[in-house]
């Protein structure tokens, strides 16, 4: 069934506030163009009403910070086979685009919508919103297809999850909301498909194969997240929201867990050995020998936002007994190994499946 969402007001007696679809849908898309982490924290807008080879408008497009092409349409007033018809027909063209055209259409986006920002390339506006040094070397490798709505029937519903679970289509839809409170506005949003789901059941129909038992981390390095103090205190961490730090609620004591640095190369494989708990609540021995908070040493790690701060913003902690670890100059890469943007995947992709067998043979792995 679509999603319901409600917003009261709390006071003697709750007081629901009303919903107003005619407003969302004609601010929304104007909203996402200005941010669209709005929609996805994982997302850089490149192109918006892009006139494709077959005569119409896609509404957004963006990458993610794989640099595969994410194309997002706007529901507005049309028919479940309309929209979806019309965002398959999206996923066809843009399937093809080459480096030179993705960079091409961030190019006309810049220069039409952001004058200011006339001659910044593609490559230095992706560095700049994922933190990184360099894009990966090949773009649109998949792509993903997101319907956005106000609000959802059921026969709109039924063909996005019979696309997305007997044939393999990355295809997902978000609902958002738009309330008044007299002079106070509020957006929410829900997914249809929990999009830390996404990939790993588009993989799963694709190259079904049974899971492995081995879980995924995807370590993202930053400003306050170092690897060589993770491999030094025994831990992997994701925060910044809960679309990152939710995952890591999936691994229990004993799961082996298998660590990605992104765009970087495997980097080790550890044991699980405590349940997730916020950074201030994580201890550590600090050089003298004594137990204490990793908060009060002078790490990265301990610069995070703490729960006590925000407990959505925090970072989150899962102490790791490492069996195997290496730098992240020597990171083990190879072609064809599995990545995920998610902090924790249990992937059940062939190509998983391959990675594993391939980082036991190189870190030494017996069992």
């Amino acid at each position: 069934m679509p999603i319901e969402i409600g917003l009261w007001r709390l006071s003697e007696t709750p007081e629901r506030l009303e919903f107003s679809r005619i407003e969302t849908e004609s601010r929304l898309e104007q909203m996402l163009a200005k941010d669209i982490s709005i929609l996805n924290p994982n997302l850089l807008l490149i192109g918006r009403q892009i006139g494709t080879a077959y005569g119409k408008l896609i509404d957004l497009l963006a990458l993610d910070n794989d640099a595969h092409l994410v194309v997002i349409e706007l529901k507005r007033d049309r028919t479940p086979r309309e929209v979806v018809a019309q965002l398959l027909d999206y996923g066809s063209w843009v399937r093809s685009l080459e480096d030179d055209a993705i960079a091409a259409i961030f190019e006309q986006y810049t220069e039409k919508y952001y004058p200011d920002r006339k001659g910044k390339s593609l490559d230095e506006a992706f560095c700049e919103a994922f933190d990184v040094t360099e894009m990966p070397e090949t773009l649109n490798e998949s792509h993903e297809l997101i319907v956005v709505a106000a609000e959802l029937d059921d026969s709109t519903e039924r063909i996005i999850k019979y696309l997305s679970e007997e044939y393999g289509v990355a295809i997902n839809a978000t609902f958002f909301r738009f309330f008044q409170d007299g002079e106070k506005e509020y957006l929410t949003r829900a997914w249809l498909v929990d999009p830390a789901q996404v990939d790993v059941q588009v993989e799963d129909k694709r190259e079904k194969a049974p899971w492995n038992g081995e879980f995924y981390v995807s370590y993202g390095l930053g400003e306050n997240r170092d690897w060589e103090e993770a491999r030094k205190y025994g831990f992997i961490s994701g925060g910044g929201g809960s679309w990152y730090s939710g995952t890591l609620r999936k691994l229990k004591k004993n799961a082996r867990v298998w660590v990605n640095i992104p765009r970087v190369g495997y980097v080790g494989v550890g044991e699980v050995i405590d349940d997730v708990v916020p950074v201030d609540s994580f201890m550590v021995q600090d050089d003298a020998g004594t137990q204490v908070p990793i908060t009060s040493l002078p790490l990265k790690a301990a610069k995070h936002a703490t729960a006590a701060q925000n407990e959505d913003k925090a970072e989150y902690f899962v102490r790791v007994k490492w069996m195997r670890t290496v730098s992240a100059r020597e990171a083990v890469k190879e072609k064809g190994f599995f990545g995920n943007q998610n902090t924790v995947a249990t992937p059940r992709a062939k190509k998983w499946v391959h990675t594993v067998e391939r980082l036991k043979k190189r870190f030494g792995i017996d069992e």
